[in-house]
């Protein structure tokens, strides 16, 4: 028997044409899925406009929104697929991994560096390949398959503006290759519990990202205060922090120490970040209020300080629920 699937079109690139002021979200999902062909032999398919917007104006609202239709049609279907702008993909992706956690039935989004009225479009391959795999006994919990590869919701960074390899696995392993109509993996980790499914609806979208630069002083702290719950610092390296003056150390313990939340990545996009090791970073290694991220992406960090800030103030559950791995985000 065919797998019900429910697509949710939410606009991007994969849906624009063009208009007087650059390509724009037009087609809306039920026009995008007649450019497939082979699709109706895989599964029985729905198709859910709920909204058509470019991707960069996608919000935290927006995720909810995503997150609520996914709830309200759960039973209903055996996984879903979400049509989505590239730019802000990574962000919705970390973000429903933390809204819907330990699902066993799949949840991909996909979409396409051009749009599906262009000759040359990716659209339909990424299309199809994403039916494909949500239509897999072996897949679940939230993903994006672009390009052949399904990468874990909470790892996945757009690396090209360009190139149909638009998205990768940013230190951690694609979930999965897809060749043609075989999906190949190499490992397949144990499906969630139909018990362990969670959901959750609230968001903190108080959280800001500060990449440090050189000759950046340390006001930025003090200029959002007011505004901003928790930071996301992209240190330099493997997590340096200027130190020719105390200004930032003076600025990062009053900030941390007044109850706000701070997180300190890396601006480089591999291998991630370590406090410990370089002088410039070890005097905010052992802060109980300074969250250490290793490998985590910039967009995964950004959803799961929302998610947890939406679920407690308490410090101590804010540490636990954030050092809790979700979806391989750790």
């Amino acid at each position: 028997m065919l797998k019900k699937i429910l697509m949710i079109a939410t606009g991007g690139t994969i849906a624009s044409s063009e208009g007087e002021n650059g390509l724009t979200p037009a087609l809306t999902g039920e026009a995008l899925t007649t450019n497939v062909p082979g699709i109706q032999s895989i599964c029985n398919l729905t198709v859910l406009q709920l909204m058509n917007i470019d991707s960069t104006n996608i919000r935290p609202k927006h995720w909810l929104m995503i997150r609520d239709a996914i709830v309200l049609h759960y039973d209903s279907y055996d996984g879903f697929v979400i049509l989505h702008g590239t730019d802000t993909m990574a962000y919705t992706a970390a973000a429903l991994s933390y809204l819907i956690q330990n699902s066993a039935k799949p949840i991909v989004l996909t979409g396409s560096q051009k749009p599906m009225i262009s000759p040359y479009t990716d659209a339909k391959i990424n299309i199809y390949q994403s039916i494909l795999y949500v239509s897999d006994d072996k897949s679940y919990n939230v993903s994006i398959v672009f390009n052949g590869k399904a990468i874990a919701g909470t790892r996945a960074r757009k690396q090209r503006t360009r190139n149909f390899n638009g998205f990768e696995s940013m230190n951690f392993p694609t979930l999965a290759l897809i060749h043609d109509d075989n999906i190949i993996r190499h490992t397949i980790p144990d499906i969630p519990a139909s018990s362990e499914f969670r959901t959750y609806q609230s968001l903190n979208d108080k959280v800001f990202v500060i990449k440090l630069i050189p000759m950046m002083t340390a006001d930025i702290f003090h200029l959002i205060k007011d505004h901003y719950d928790a930071i996301v610092l992209e240190a330099f390296g493997i997590g340096g922090i200027p130190e020719h003056d105390d200004s930032f150390e003076r600025a990062i313990f009053e900030w941390v120490d007044s109850g706000k939340m701070l997180a300190i990545t890396t601006q480089v996009p591999e291998e991630g970040c370590d406090l410990s090791v370089y002088q410039v970073g070890k005097k905010y290694s052992t802060h109980s209020g300074i969250l250490k991220t290793g490998t985590m992406t910039t967009e995964a960090l950004v959803a799961k300080l929302m998610w947890v800030l939406g679920q407690t103030n308490d410090r101590e559950e804010i540490n636990r629920l954030f050092y809790k791995p979700i979806n391989f985000d750790q």
